[in-house]
């Protein structure tokens, strides 16, 4: 019995090591991470140069092709908060609710003018602080945004990346608000 309990207990940490080295391969690093908030800054620039060339369907065009390669809608549902976004449609868990938020033109979303078509020629981040929990990873700091005439604007913002199956980082929370201000 005393065989048979030893084997049983070497097994098992031989699965338990095996579950924990298939986890840790799939872990985030903080390089991906920057890289993935570098992306994002990328797309948004591109998605604002795709309106000035091309107008709203190149646009929607690009700015799909931005939520389909950086969110994580085919995850399940993304904690969404934008940052001009208030009342009912504050929270956008959903994809369309997206969409709208970044290129405007949805009768749902009618108070969405299209954050990303507002001329963004230049991106910066600035991490507060990172936490990594192997294939989750969540950061929170500001998030810098230049427009044509040379105005930044800072947002405070909090992200959520989770590793997919095919190692690629989704963006599943994303919360983006305006710094306090006293006056």
């Amino acid at each position: 019995m005393k065989a048979l309990t030893v084997t049983l207990l070497s097994s098992a940490l031989l699965v338990a090591g095996s579950v924990q080295a298939a986890t840790s391969s799939k872990a985030i690093t903080e390089a991906e991470l920057k890289a993935a908030q570098q992306a994002w800054g990328q797309a948004l620039i591109s998605i604002s140069q795709a309106y000035a060339e091309g107008g709203h369907a190149k646009a929607e065009k690009k700015a799909r092709a931005v939520l389909d390669a950086a969110y994580g809608y085919n995850l399940g549902p993304v904690l969404f908060k934008p940052t001009l976004a208030s009342g009912e449609q504050t929270f956008r868990t959903e994809y369309d609710g997206a969409l709208a938020y970044f290129v405007g033109g949805n009768t749902a979303f009618a108070n969405d003018s299209g954050f990303a078509l507002k001329g963004w020629q230049g991106y910066q981040f600035n991490n507060a602080a990172v936490h990594i929990n192997d294939n989750l990873a969540l950061t929170m700091g500001h998030v810098m945004l230049t427009d044509s005439n040379g105005q930044v604007t800072t947002v405070d913002k909090t992200w959520g990346f989770k590793k997919d199956d095919k190692g690629a980082l989704r963006i599943v929370l994303h919360h983006s608000s305006l710094p306090y201000s006293a006056n």
